[in-house]
């Protein structure tokens, strides 16, 4: 399957060349953005200041900023308890002891029922559960209901996407990072709200899909209203992604905040387009080497606001 693309400039990048940093497969991850995001942070100076990413997920915006030294350190938040049980343990200690392990499993139908079906003593248990679950289920979706892969790539069904020494690299890259990356199992909206004030933070907000998120996150309920207000509080800059919903679009104009479509492809090669919203997304207008950027700026009609 070939890889997904995203659009910097007049030119189209294959997301294969974006290092993966990240030990997860993440349903709306952002891979695709990170030119972008490596655009904005040198924009606002990132260099100095703290990353915090609210909705973590796969985390993939952090861990580029940490490991190419564009923020000094990265804060990740994350609502579900399978995905936090991962971060937790990769980032408080037993990140050597995962990478291992994960190296050392021996993946066959017969071994991940017995992962998936087994109770979760510890921490760690759910940890290494929740990165094979997240590595054998379809698209990655950790939601109830998911299920496994039957076909999978070239019919290797839940194989298709169980590279473990490719984990276990990924894994001890960030465990090698940890002194510079702190991990929050909690609400990432209260979070914003504690750190408003912070002139020294920057934050990447990517909260679910409003159309999608119910499949996709076992955590999908947001309020999207709210969460627009407490970005208006944020001292420090911030960035947030969205599907181009047309609430999403109203609640940016009533906010007064900048608005630029980002045209990119899956990896089914389906066409589709990603809302960034911020103070000012003049950055995003120009793309690497002075292309112009394969964005547009949205507007509402003024009637549309009430």
């Amino acid at each position: 399957m070939q890889a997904a693309q995203e659009y910097i400039g007049t030119r189209v990048v294959n997301v294969s060349s974006v290092p993966q940093r990240s030990p997860f497969r993440y349903p709306g991850g952002k891979t695709w953005l990170v030119p972008y995001i490596r655009l904005w942070l040198r924009s606002v100076g990132g260099r100095t200041c703290e990353l915090i990413e609210p909705f973590a997920g796969g985390a993939i915006v952090s861990l580029t900023a940490v490991a190419e030294n564009l923020v000094k350190r990265a804060t990740l938040v994350e609502l579900d308890e399978e995905v936090g049980a991962v971060w937790r343990v990769i980032l408080n200690g037993d990140g050597v002891k995962l990478a291992d392990d994960v190296a050392k499993f021996q993946m066959s139908l017969e071994a991940v029922k017995s992962v998936l079906t087994m109770q979760h003593r510890t921490l760690y248990d759910q940890a290494f559960a929740t990165l094979v679950k997240n590595r054998v289920q379809r698209g990655g979706i950790l939601a109830p209901g998911a299920s496994l892969m039957k076909m999978g790539e070239n019919g290797r069904g839940i194989l298709s996407r169980w590279y473990p020494e490719t984990l276990r690299r990924r894994i001890l890259t960030i465990v090698a990072m940890n002194d510079k990356i702190a991990f929050v199992q909690g609400d990432g909206m209260d979070v914003l709200r504690k750190n408003a004030g912070r002139s020294d933070a920057a934050y990447f907000i990517d909260p679910p899909y409003t159309i999608a998120g119910k499949r996709l996150y076992t955590h999908s309920t947001i309020d999207h209203e709210a969460l627009f207000r407490i970005a208006d509080t944020l001292t420090g800059d911030f960035l947030m992604t969205y599907d181009s919903a047309k609430e999403i679009r109203w609640l940016a104009a009533k906010h007064g905040f900048d608005t630029v479509e980002i045209p990119m492809k899956n990896t089914h090669h389906a066409k589709k387009v990603e809302l960034l919203v911020g103070r000012d997304l003049s950055w995003a207008r120009v793309g690497t080497g002075g292309w112009p950027a394969q964005a547009s700026r949205v507007s509402v009609p003024q009637k549309a606001l009430g």
